[in-house]
């Protein structure tokens, strides 16, 4: 038994809920999985997890074994890193992730340049709008965009977006341009939510900031389709800043309720702190930084140009 391949089968498991995720994610043979635990809880003698119809419990014997499993297999991946020259020059996979229409956008484009420029290098870019565990999943780099759910991360903010309400042409001219959010009540809405609803959009006022509860008469999981209705007319949206950028700057859309725009959320690129930082990750942080910036400040000339205050630059 290969304890090392043993230890990351169980660990699969244990994150996919399952032996059939394992299965899948290490893109091997179901009963292949079943043997490697079945072997490494014979070697140990003891019962490291319950399986159900359902999903994959741990014992307490299995919780500890692998919170400790995942520190030596940390350890050992380091000093793999730095055996194969990480530390010297810049070389191996990245790692980096962001939210989905802000990649696409800002950040595979500055990816593929990167790799342009280091050959040495290979990058594994994962779109979502999920918040991902950098320690959990092995992350060297992140873009997030509000606030930081853990402080003990390393961030550089490289600029600030805003949520904007906005419609088509079309649509203002046919139902009127809402001037208050309370407004808003008496329009066709469209709401960006999936299986958990959205339908609370902030404002900011005189008062302070407050919310008003939409009824959507369309509403998608994606920014591209909730864009798309907002183009066709369906309705008013509320959309992060550079996501719309173009279609404001061309008046395919329009920005409505300037005045109640919410506080201003910043973009930052995140990493875990490291005692010895790997050189691929000094590069790309080095690298794509600075265009991010540049990116940001190009977003907030095409708003200024508008007269709408809707994204900072560094």
């Amino acid at each position: 038994m290969d304890r090392f391949e043993a230890m990351r089968t169980l660990i699969a498991a244990v994150d996919g809920g399952s032996l059939s995720a394992a299965s899948r994610s290490l893109n091997l043979p179901l009963p292949t999985v079943s043997r490697r635990v079945a072997d490494l809880e014979a070697y140990l003698r003891s019962q490291l997890v319950v399986r159900t119809s359902r999903k994959l419990l741990l014992t307490d014997a299995g919780a500890a074994f692998v919170a400790s499993a995942r520190r030596v297999l940390e350890e050992l991946a380091e000093a793999e890193r730095t055996a194969m020259g990480e530390y010297r020059a810049p070389r191996g996979e990245l790692l980096v992730t962001a939210p989905i229409m802000f990649g696409k956008l800002h950040v595979a484009p500055i990816v593929q340049e990167f790799l342009a420029a280091y050959p040495e290098v290979t990058v594994r870019l994962v779109l979502t709008d999920g918040v991902i565990d950098l320690v959990d999943h092995h992350v060297d780099v992140a873009v997030r965009i509000g606030r930081l759910p853990d402080s003990s991360l390393i961030a550089r903010r490289v600029g600030a977006i805003r949520w904007l309400t906005c419609a088509s042409p079309d649509y203002l001219r046919r139902r009127g341009t809402p001037q208050t959010p309370s407004d808003l009540l008496d329009h066709n809405c469209i709401a960006y939510e999936g299986l958990e609803l959205g339908r609370d959009w902030f404002f900011s006022g005189p008062d302070g900031s407050f919310n008003v509860t939409i009824r959507p008469r369309y509403s998608a999981n994606t920014a591209d389709a909730v864009i798309n209705g907002a183009l066709a007319g369906l309705g008013i949206a509320s959309l992060l800043s550079y996501q719309v950028a173009d279609n404001v700057r061309d008046g395919s859309l329009v920005s409505i309720l300037n005045d109640w725009a919410p506080s201003q959320v910043a973009v930052q690129v995140v990493h875990t702190p490291k005692q010895h930082q790997p050189l691929k990750l000094r590069a790309f942080l080095d690298f794509a930084t600075p265009k991010l910036e540049e990116r940001m400040r190009r977003i907030a000339a095409r708003y200024q140009a508008k007269g709408i205050n809707a994204v900072s630059a560094i």
